[in-house]
């Protein structure tokens, strides 16, 4: 008897643990006395700092890996630091190589996780924070080449600063581009000063992955309620963080018109799971059609065209709804991912999208599993 193929299995949300010296250590030298760097307090707590200003006062709370001790969580003032809860394979090619061989995974993507912390005005030295992390991880992907998706981090203020070096990175095999959601110096994404660099990821045929920043209250929307202004708690930072971000994020795209403009750009929505696709769809054809003539005409029509020809979404392990978004938003069009290694990964990840997906037609579970996967990142 001929023994089945196993599907090609892609982790599309992963993140690198940067080591706390990255930027001490490939920034340029004269850069160096603004690096963004750790800084530890007598009772042990590691705070993070970009350009010597405090970022984050706990970056083991904030950033702790999965591997981290999770009351950590209930005790944000412990003395542990943010290298305790990294893991190996959060910091060095060959590791997360051999994690992939535990968990059965033909390839990942990877995205920064203090990389998303930084922003300055500063644009030279914007660019060469950018330059530093795409040098380092880079580097970190050369354990296996085919196997470790990277992507390019650009500073989104100097667009031909990006440019140039998107070109660099795509010379090197950098597979997209990271993107945080939310307005740059107030403008939304289909401002025509992004157009010149839009139209070289459309070119170049790589996707655009917006990804939660760690930033609850500058939504991109630009507005925080009195809801957000509540002390953190698990429901506005691990349950809406990512929602309240990345989904008006890529509803604006639509309804801006981004994609009228750039027919083939291609945008993935990580880390707000994929159930939320199919509500946004019927409720933006619904006020579209209601309210025409208020926002520019869309070339096809019906927001929801939009969603199955330029989105794709990152379904969450254990989701119960990627079947009917397989449906209502396209065959193609749902990945997953496990957030490893940050703290509300779940290190059983492979396992639950299998089981997640068991029901589904053997097509649909190998598109889920990777097989979109493979498609979208041109492996």
């Amino acid at each position: 008897m001929e023994t089945a193929v196993q599907p090609f299995l892609f982790d599309a949300d992963a993140h690198v643990l940067e080591p706390s010296d990255l930027w001490d250590t490939y920034l340029e030298p004269r850069f160096r006395n603004r690096s963004i760097c750790f800084r530890r307090t007598p009772d042990g707590v590691d705070q993070l700092f970009v350009d010597n200003q405090l970022i984050l006062p706990n970056c083991a709370a904030a950033l702790g890996g999965a591997e981290l001790d999770r009351n950590l969580a209930m005790n944000p003032d412990s003395g542990l630091g943010y290298l305790d809860g990294a893991p190996p394979s959060s910091m060095f090619g060959p590791e997360r190589i051999a994690l992939f061989d535990r968990w059965g995974l033909n390839a990942g993507l990877v995205l920064p996780t203090i990389g998303i912390f930084w922003d300055t005005p500063d644009n030279t030295l914007a660019n060469a924070y950018c330059r530093a992390y795409n040098d380092w991880v880079h580097d970190f992907q050369a354990a296996d080449r085919d196997r470790l998706v990277i992507a390019a981090h650009l500073n989104l203020r100097d667009i031909p600063g990006a440019v140039k070096e998107l070109e660099l990175r795509l010379e090197q095999g950098f597979k997209g581009v990271f993107l945080a959601p939310e307005r740059v110096g107030g403008k939304g994404f289909a401002d025509p000063h992004f157009d010149p660099l839009w139209a070289r990821i459309e070119e170049a045929g790589v996707p655009l992955l917006v990804h939660v920043i760690v930033r609850t209250r500058r939504l991109v929307t630009g507005f925080v309620g009195d809801w957000y202004d509540t002390p953190a708690n698990r429901t506005f930072t691990f349950a809406l963080g990512a929602a309240s971000q990345v989904m008006p994020a890529c509803m604006a795209m639509v309804m801006d018109g981004l994609f009228d403009k750039f027919p083939r750009l291609k945008v993935v929505a990580i880390e707000a799971g994929c159930g939320w696709a199919p509500y946004a769809m019927d409720r933006l054809d619904e006020k579209y059609r209601h309210f025409r003539g208020f926002d520019a005409e869309l070339a096809l029509g019906r927001p929801s065209e939009y969603f199955r020809r330029n989105l794709w979404f990152v379904a969450e392990p254990e989701e119960r709804t990627i079947g009917s978004c397989l449906e209502l938003v396209g065959r193609d069009r749902i990945l997953w991912g496990s957030d490893f290694p940050h703290i509300d990964a779940n290190l059983d990840a492979p396992e639950l999208i299998r089981a997640s997906v068991a029901r589904l037609s053997d097509a649909d579970q190998r598109a889920v599993l990777g097989e979109s996967a493979r498609r979208l990142f041109a492996l």
